[in-house]
């Protein structure tokens, strides 16, 4: 027996110890690594104390999750990401069951140990963003739809709705499980049948998902819409050459995530079974439809326009799935083991930077990708010493940003009071979901601290103009970068709000 065939058949005869000692690993990773929360952690966070059906720029379930494991075990950056962890293990407990179900125990142990040799794999589990959600109940749909279409249980229509319609409040690229489930169905004649019950079955729980979606974005002028359309379509003529330039880059990131290897090889076997999709097997017509198709649709897409490096996540899994059943069979051997080689380190490299950037000290450096984790904290209780010398009464004061929605995130979250903060959007333009909320109105009469890296010439006059004073007060050094800081005002008694346009 090889040693690959000794860790398939360990990998299935203890899979659950497996999953738990990932799971372990990963938790004790995520109270030692010391990172700070990035912006959209943060961001995220702030929604979560607001509950509600949807958002300015994504469905509600990141916050819905935050706010239920915040409510548990408190507002610390730990216990913020602990649901990446548990939603990782359940990714990879029914990410070995479908890809198991598709072809082999053996395919299923393969799939399982390429997905984990995935740096990608690696920051789903770490970073509480809408990404974790949304990988685990897309895997959970494909299970399901798999047990519905190929073993023929009909209650599995069902809960492949209730999954897809969770992935659906999680982000919407969700919509592209039924879409592409519709391409399946039509291209597949004798199923053509399904279209009159099952389907339909399958599809009115994701209905009964996207309807606090819907009613949510017509009461708040469709901004998640409007926000989702801006990323897509060329904003300005781009050469040729800047073309391809921003697609290279794009597919040197996925090289990166997805590890090169075993990335190319699903971009070469992506390719092969698109192009001979009649020919294949109902199942693996699936397979391709869920992801291939899409992987290759996505990175075309790259050398059109800005795509962002975590799009292509999902389409991953059926790819790897469909990859571990030709390498079950005999295919793909040498490459793919040198892949899991390459992956394997960088999967460790990628858990070990920030205690390799700590040792030699490569803080700051062009070398240290760990930039946007760090110094938060300590620019926060900058912020925090200040506010609380310069203001009287800080207790009875709000704060304010004029500047990223980032900067108020980290603010409401780091302050050890955790306030809420508010962000002025100058010309009154909805682009965060700080603009969806209400303003300050309710500390009329009230003191503020407004934060922001513009100088005092720069600060819009509607913004003076609402309080009976302004003045600044001090300034921070941006520890990311020295040769910035950020200025502190204070605005004094609060007059109205919102600004008068001038």
């Amino acid at each position: 027996m090889t040693p690959s065939e000794k860790l398939t058949k360990f990998i299935n005869n203890h899979l659950v110890a497996v999953l738990a000692g990932v799971f372990v690993l990963r938790v004790i990773y995520l109270f030692v690594n010391g990172l700070d929360l990035i912006g959209d952690e943060t961001y995220y966070w702030d929604w979560s104390r607001v509950p509600d059906w949807c958002y300015y720029s994504k469905p509600p379930m990141v916050a819905w999750l935050i706010a239920l494991i915040t409510k548990i075990g408190g507002d610390y950056v730990a216990i913020v990401r602990l649901p990446t962890v548990i939603l990782g293990t359940v990714f990879l407990g029914y990410f070995y069951a479908t890809a198991r179900a598709f072809y082999s125990p053996r395919a299923a142990a393969l799939a399982l140990l390429m997905i984990l040799a995935m740096p990608f794999n690696v920051l789903a589990n770490l970073v509480m963003t809408i990404d974790p959600p949304l990988y685990c109940f897309w895997m959970m749909s494909l299970y399901y739809l798999h047990r519905a279409l190929f073993a023929g249980q009909h209650k599995a229509w069902f809960w492949a709705g209730v999954t897809t319609g969770a992935a659906l409040l999680s982000k919407q690229v969700a919509l592209l499980i039924p879409l592409m489930l519709i391409v399946f169905l039509i291209i597949n004649k004798p199923r053509h049948s399904l279209f009159k019950r099952e389907f339909l079955v399958f599809l009115l729980p994701v209905m009964l998902c996207s309807l606090p979606i819907l009613i949510w974005n017509q009461q708040h002028d469709w901004v998640m819409f409007g926000h989702s359309k801006g990323h897509f379509g060329i904003k300005e003529s781009i050469g040729l050459l800047t073309r391809l330039e921003q697609g290279a880059t794009f597919l040197l990131f996925q090289l990166l995530l997805a590890t090169p290897v075993i990335c190319v090889l699903l971009i070469i076997l992506s390719f092969k079974t698109s192009i001979g999709i009649n020919r294949l097997p109902e199942k693996e017509q699936f397979l391709v439809l869920m992801g291939p198709v899409l992987l290759l649709g996505i990175i075309a897409l790259g050398f059109i326009q800005k795509v962002q490096g975590n799009w292509p996540m999902p389409f991953y899994f059926t790819s790897l799935i469909l990859l571990s059943g030709q390498w079950a069979s005999g295919r793909w051997k040498k490459p793919l083991k040198s892949g899991l080689l390459v992956g394997y380190l960088m999967v460790t490299l990628t858990y070990a930077l920030p205690l390799v950037i700590q040792a030699f000290n490569l803080h700051n450096t062009p070398v240290d990708p760990t930039f946007r984790f760090r110094h938060t904290e300590d620019l926060v209780q900058a912020i925090d010493s200040e506010r609380q010398i310069k203001l009287a009464e800080p207790e009875n004061a709000f704060v304010m940003v004029l500047g990223h929605r980032y900067l108020a995130s980290q603010l409401a979250f780091y302050l050890p009071d955790h306030p809420k903060v508010y962000r002025y959007e100058h010309g009154g333009m909805v682009s965060s979901q700080y603009e969806v909320w209400p303003g300050p109105i309710d500390y009329i009469g009230k003191n503020a601290l407004i934060v922001t890296e513009l100088q005092e010439v720069n600060v819009p006059i509607e913004l003076k103009s609402v309080f009976l004073n302004f003045r600044k007060v001090g300034e921070v050094v941006n520890p990311v970068n020295k040769n910035s800081h950020y200025n502190l005002f204070v605005g004094e008694a609060l007059k109205s709000w919102p600004p008068a346009k001038q």
